[in-house]
């Protein structure tokens, strides 16, 4: 019973199920059977007794008619604004699709249609345009299935970059190539993603390298980017911003400009180039998107920029206008190499609504380039819907009140679509169709040339596949009559070619021409910049030179630059290099340091040798000494000339004439030994100075030394009242012998172990190199001079002993007085020393030596000089030997005691009471 049940109720389900199924199929039916709704598009077809169809996508309009907000329902939108340069480009197509047919060595035995459609600058229309394509109805739902009627084996299109990748992402799925002449962006070199597509344009890739190295070629190191709200201009401008990584090139703004008019963010584009110090922008954008952009730049009359134009623009006679001049005039960028196309001018005059009353475009442009309005035509008059700068809603549609007669001559015309002096993206258009014809052409006769993997597909037209073309495309190459062969990558891109660069400049004053001034070459293995000295560039500036574009201006020579926390690397602040440090050229992050025998100039910018101080001869403290070392010289050597005339009086030969002539000669070897302290040090002279000072003191200390000895011996004498107490000179020679062999010895000894040596001094003084003596070990040098320290005080002591001697034995008094200051001076001399640096340390020690020498010499000299030349008659040996009479005081002689020498004996030394 239960399954009874369950099998009528299976059984009523699917009775219920067949007949809703069969009414759904009959529903289904009368919905495919009806054409709900066309698409809105124009263009040209020629598909009849033609073996294989090409497809076109061009930019015939430059924008479509906003819809209206309250109708919900969707539509296909209606389009406005002509473009003479993409009628032309059309037209091109269509010229060179019948220059193919005509020609007997391409697919003779078979015919080449089109179909080409409008795009309208929208990817919205060029996606419908594809698929009616693919789909062979204009229906605006279709039921997807295969073109019928003769074969669409290519397309060509679809114009800018944003419609070429949504029409590439439909065709790939039927893997139908598809060739394009004007899209550049470098999606489209995705192997992957758009795998069917192909281009006879560079990628920008090479454009922005190629803008990447003019900028650098100007030294601009500073640029704003104003890209179109598309992919073309937005990964231009990234792939230009990439190719900056480690150019020290900063980015001073980057701004978009609406593909649909915005107020907002159109001001904000403006703002940014208004506000910013930026000279130098690189513009990345199509002509038709740039046309509200120029307006702003007129209306804020923003001038004194330079623009680098990506190929889309450079040459667009929409923009190069006279009264754009001031504003957009200089301009510099790159543009598809120029070429003539044969017969192209004549096709393109070829052309009136009269011939075919249907032909809405040739209408359209009749109306559009003479302003009338052809009669009896259904066809709008210059629609604009577009936005103004105020913010509202231009004329929605004008119609002339002049009607065409069509006796209009076409030659009195001054447009995009008859220039044939600059056909650039229109040589890509030929190219592109000859690309698919030399294809086609190999397929159908399999020629020699075909690459191996691609025999396989070498089949009848009739029964060809699209893929098979996409296989050939990237193993072959072609050319063109006499044109650089063309050649296609993995990625579809071209492998070689080049960029013309050119500028604008005013020829007279109506019409703007584009001045080539330059070449950027690219193939597989290299990138060149071609830009000749000689080439003439007009610069949009006040000076007319190249443009200054820099956020801080290079740092001067002698500075470093120091990058602010949070900005670009170019804007950053000069500081000065410190002292010691220096930058010789512009632009350095970091100071070098100068070496110890540099310092820095005035500027910072050069090191230059430090000054080298010391105590030199031509100064004037250097010159003083050396006056005061001679004059020195020059009394020890009169004093020596008067006792060698005088030798043989009394007052000469007491006390031991060859000593005096000992200390005379010490005293003239120490005041030039002063000499050799002044100068540049060398070696020599650091060791020859303080050892001929110390030798020096040493003769003159220890003959002095001899003759106290005597005047002490003499005082004993006296104190004793002993008659006679004998000291043969040749011991008071052996006492001098003796003390000048232990300091010579000594001396050696300090030169051999620890000489001096010159030794610079960069401490005290940075900017000077103070030049020294290191005296080597100074307990040597103390050692050495102790000595003479010793002698001195054996001196000293010695006469002080004997200065009570009587009245007429004055010598001890004087040599105790002369000791005296030798001490004072040289105590003196040991804080002035210390306390001192450099030449004025030198200074000290010459002084001192001058003036213990001075004292010495007039303290022992002076007052027998002066009775030996001013009062001769007492040059007696009564006189010296006995005591001054007490009526003649003025007389005081200075020779404590005689010896004489007679018959080359020696005398004792003699007192009388």
């Amino acid at each position: 019973m239960a399954s009874r049940r369950t099998c009528l109720v299976l059984g009523v389900l699917l009775f219920v199920w067949a007949e809703l199924g069969t009414k759904g199929q009959e529903e289904e039916e009368e919905e495919t059977c009806r054409l709900m709704r066309k698409f809105d598009l124009n263009g040209y077809v020629d598909a009849k007794n033609h073996s294989i169809i090409i497809g076109g996508l061009f930019p015939i309009h430059s924008r479509t008619i906003p819809e209206n907000e309250s109708n919900f329902e969707p539509v296909s939108a209606q389009c406005e604004g002509f473009n003479f340069r993409g009628f032309r480009w059309m037209k091109t197509m269509i010229h060179t699709i019948q220059e193919i047919n005509e020609r007997k060595d391409i697919l003779p035995k078979h015919t080449l249609g089109y179909q080409i459609f409008d795009t309208c600058c929208t990817v919205s229309k060029a996606m419908e345009s594809t698929v009616v394509m693919l789909m062979g109805q204009e229906e605006n739902k279709p039921n997807i299935r295969n073109s019928t009627g003769a074969y669409l084996l290519g397309v060509i299109g679809s114009g800018g970059s944003a419609l070429s990748i949504a029409t590439s992402r439909l065709l790939g799925l039927y893997r139908l190539p598809q060739m394009g002449y004007a899209s550049t962006t470098t999606l489209l070199s995705d192997d992957i993603e758009f795998s069917t597509y192909f281009r006879t344009i560079a990628s920008d890739k090479i454009q922005a390298h190629a803008m990447v190295k003019l900028v650098q070629h100007f030294g601009w190191v500073w640029v704003g980017t104003i890209a179109s709200d598309d992919d073309y201009g937005k990964y231009g401008v990234k792939e230009f911003k990439g190719n900056l990584e480690g150019l020290n090139i900063c980015i001073a703004f980057s701004e978009t400009i609406p593909k649909v008019y915005s107020n907002e963010k159109m001001q904000k584009a403006v703002n940014a180039i208004k506000g910013s110090s930026a000279k130098v922008i690189v513009l990345y954008a199509s002509d038709l998107d740039l046309s509200p952009f120029v307006l702003e730049m007129v209306y804020h009359n923003i001038t004194d920029r330079t623009w680098i134009a990506s190929e889309a623009w450079i040459t667009s006679a929409l923009l190069a206008k006279p009264e754009y001049f001031p504003y957009f005039g200089g301009s510099i960028g790159f543009a598809v190499p120029r070429s003539d196309i044969p017969g192209l001018k004549e096709f393109l005059y070829d052309v009136h609504p009269s011939k075919d009353p249907n032909d809405v475009l040739t209408i359209e442009f009749w109306q559009t380039a003479f302003n009338c309005t052809w009669p009896n035509s259904s066809v709008p008059y210059n629609l604009d819907h577009r936005v103004n700068m105020t913010g509202k809603a231009d004329r929605l549609e004008a119609t002339s009140d002049r009607l065409c007669t069509g006796e209009e001559r076409l030659e009195d015309l001054k447009n995009t679509y008859l220039d044939v002096s600059q056909l650039r993206i229109t040589n890509n258009v030929r190219q592109a169709v000859y690309a698919l014809a030399y294809i086609l052409e190999y397929l159908s006769k399999c020629k020699a040339g075909i690459p191996p993997a691609a025999k396989s597909s070498c089949s009848e037209l009739k029964t060809i596949e699209p893929w098979s073309l996409v296989n050939i495309l990237h193993l072959t190459s072609y050319n063109i009559l006499d044109e650089i062969p063309v050649k296609f990558n993995s990625n579809g891109d071209i492998t070689a070619g080049h960029y013309d660069i050119l500028n604008w400049q005013l020829e007279g004053s109506k019409e703007v021409v584009f001045v080539k001034v330059g070449e950027y070459k690219f193939s597989k293995y290299k990138l060149e910049l071609i830009l000749p000295r000689n080439s003439t560039i007009f610069w949009n500036t006040v000076s007319s030179k190249v443009p200054h574009s820099v956020c801080t201006d290079v740092c001067p020579p002698g500075s470093r630059k120091v990058i602010e926390y949070g900005k670009e690397i170019c804007c950053f602040t000069c500081v000065p290099c410190a002292d010691g440090y220096v930058s010789e050229k512009p632009g350095e992050r970091e100071c070098t340091q100068c070496g110890e025998d540099y310092w820095s100039n005035a500027d910072r910018s050069k090191c230059v040798l430090k000054e080298v101080e010391f105590l030199a001869y031509d100064e004037a403290l250097g010159f003083t000494l050396v006056i005061l070392s001679i004059l020195g010289a020059l009394v020890a050597l009169a004093v020596t000339v008067v006792y060698v005339l005088y030798r043989n009086t009394p007052l000469v030969q007491a006390n031991d004439r060859e000593l005096s002539f000992l200390i005379q000669v010490a005293l003239l070897i120490i005041m030039l030994s002063s000499l050799i302290f002044i100068g540049k040090p060398h070696t020599w002279s650091c060791r020859a100075r303080q050892v001929t000072l110390a030798l020096g003191f040493a003769l003159c200390l220890s003959s002095i030394l001899g003759k106290t000895i005597s005047l002490f011996l003499a005082y004993r004498i006296s104190a004793s009242k002993t008659r006679f107490l004998s000291m043969r000179p040749v011991f008071r020679k052996l006492i001098v012998l003796l003390s000048v062999l232990v300091e010579t010895g000594i001396c050696i000894a300090y030169l051999l172990m620890h000489p001096p040596r010159v030794y610079k001094i960069m401490e005290s003084q940075m900017i000077k190199i103070i030049l020294e003596c290191n005296e080597g070990s100074i307990e040597f040098l103390c050692v050495v001079f102790g000595v003479d320290v010793l002698l001195a005080f054996l001196c000293f002591l010695s006469s002080f002993v004997a200065r009570q001697l009587p009245d007429n034995y004055y010598e001890g008094k004087c040599i105790t007085f002369g000791m005296l200051a030798f001490f004072i001076i040289w105590i003196s001399f040991v804080p002035a020393y210390l306390s001192t640096k450099g030449k004025f340390k030198v200074a000290v020690e010459i002084f001192a030596i001058l003036a213990s020498s001075y004292g010495l010499l007039g303290c022992i000299f002076a007052p027998k000089c002066f009775i030996i030349l001013l009062r001769p008659k007492r040059n007696t040996a009564e006189t010296v030997g006995g005591r001054v009479p007490t009526v003649d005081k003025s007389i005081q002689l200075t020779s404590a005691s005689v010896s004489s020498e007679r018959n080359e004996t020696a005398v004792s030394t003699v007192l009388d009471d």
